[in-house]
């Protein structure tokens, strides 16, 4: 028969998304000029394990079948074997038990090293896994210790600061914009702040309010009759009396509500009274409001970044620690998951160490003895015949000889 060895390596790769990767590459095993399969598959034809697994598996009564033939052919992977025998059955089923030995031998051989191989790759998976439990424990105790569950949780704090610093410079820039223009319209108006507040008081008083609007209401009478009536006229003397009642009234009930002086209440009660004036007091009234209302939100805004700023100093070796932890745990977790794929790609080729041999051609019955052969049976008659005749020739002639070689007397 004739066995043949392919001889070609086989590889594959594994990857495990935001885990790792697994890569499995096997060589041929006639890569190495120091070894050679074929020679290690001669030495295992004529071996006495896979001869006596022969005889046992040819149950003839015999311990072990005898030595076969092994040939290697030069420049290739091909193994010749041959087996002799009394009969043709007999040579072909020796050589056909040997074949089945030697490939179950080969098979045991496999599993062997692979249930060793993957013995050893369980232990050390075993370990592995310890220790990536250990960086679980680890990552969860920091967790439940801290309050820290999540590198997320610190980086959405810090996005909380920058967008509160983003928002008070915004609110900084309209602050400034309304300042300046809360500030010319109190040039116009000459009132300030707190005049303006004082004056926002007044305009939310409903007596003060009705008073001023009966101070406006007689204003105008008194503004119409003093075009057609002269000042000592009855009706103007009379408007004169209650416009000044009223002033005095509104006046009056200005100084309960606010702080401001009689001149500055006259100022107020005069400009309440034109229309083009008490819109621009509406005016610088909203544009204080406004200023203050900012003013309030910016401090408000800042005391919350001051509050997050102190919490994140903290927070920071709390997050390095936490980062460090999970990358700890992110490395054993990938060296796990690629161990295990590592354990399932290296049973992908069972052929690594010993190579897949075929059968080119089965083992086949021999058409005519290997010996005695017949050629050479006559041809040793042949020379058997000329050595017997000449030795009786010999021995016929020795006389005549010896007397031919001996000197005569």
């Amino acid at each position: 028969m004739t066995l043949i060895l392919p001889g070609s390596g086989v590889g594959g790769s594994i990857n495990l998304e935001s885990i790792g990767q697994a890569t499995s590459q096997t060589s041929s095993a006639f890569s190495s000029p120091r070894l050679s399969p074929t020679e290690n598959y001669k030495r295992l034809l004529s071996a006495d394990l896979t001869l006596r697994r022969g005889a046992e598996r040819l149950n003839d009564g015999s311990d072990r079948l005898p030595g076969p033939s092994v040939k290697l052919v030069d420049q290739t992977n091909l193994i010749m074997v041959s087996m002799s025998g009394s009969t043709p059955e007999q040579a072909q089923s020796r050589l056909e038990a040997l074949q089945r030995a030697f490939l179950s031998i080969l098979e045991h051989l496999r599993k062997g090293e692979a249930a060793r191989r993957e013995s050893e790759d369980l232990q050390r998976l075993d370990g592995l896994q310890q220790k990536l439990q250990q960086a679980q424990l680890r990552v969860i105790e920091f967790q439940g210790d801290t309050g820290l569950a999540t590198l997320d949780q610190f980086n959405q704090r810090i996005r909380i600061v920058d967008d509160l610093r983003a928002k008070a410079r915004e609110l900084q820039q309209q602050l400034t914009e309304s300042q300046a223009t809360a500030a010319a319209q109190g040039e116009l108006l000459g009132l300030d702040a707190d005049q303006a507040s004082a004056a926002q008081r007044l305009k939310a008083d409903p007596l003060f309010q009705s008073l001023l609007a009966r101070y406006a209401l007689t204003l105008s009478d008194w503004t119409e009759s003093r075009a057609t009536l002269g000042d000592n006229h009855m009706k103007m003397a009379e408007l004169d009396a209650r416009l000044s009642s009223l002033r005095q009234a509104t006046l009056q009930r200005g100084h309960q509500l606010t702080s401001l002086s009689t001149q500055e209440l006259a100022d107020f009660v005069d400009l309440s009274v034109s229309d083009s004036r008490e819109r621009m007091l509406d005016a610088f009234l909203f544009s204080t409001s406004a200023v203050r209302g900012m003013q309030s939100t910016l401090a408000q805004i800042r005391e919350q970044i001051a509050k997050h700023t102190k919490e994140m100093t903290g927070l920071v070796q709390t997050a390095a620690t936490l980062s460090d932890l999970l990358r700890e745990q992110r490395v054993a977790q990938a060296v796990f998951s690629s161990a295990l794929a590592r354990l399932d790609t290296n049973k992908s080729d069972p052929f690594a160490s010993y190579p897949l041999v075929q059968t080119f051609e089965s083992p086949s019955r021999p058409d005519a003895p290997s010996s005695p052969s017949t050629l050479l049976a006559i041809a040793g008659g042949i020379v058997s015949t000329l050595l017997v005749i000449m030795g009786f020739l010999l021995l016929w002639l020795r006389q005549p000889i010896i007397q031919l070689m001996l000197p005569k007397n």
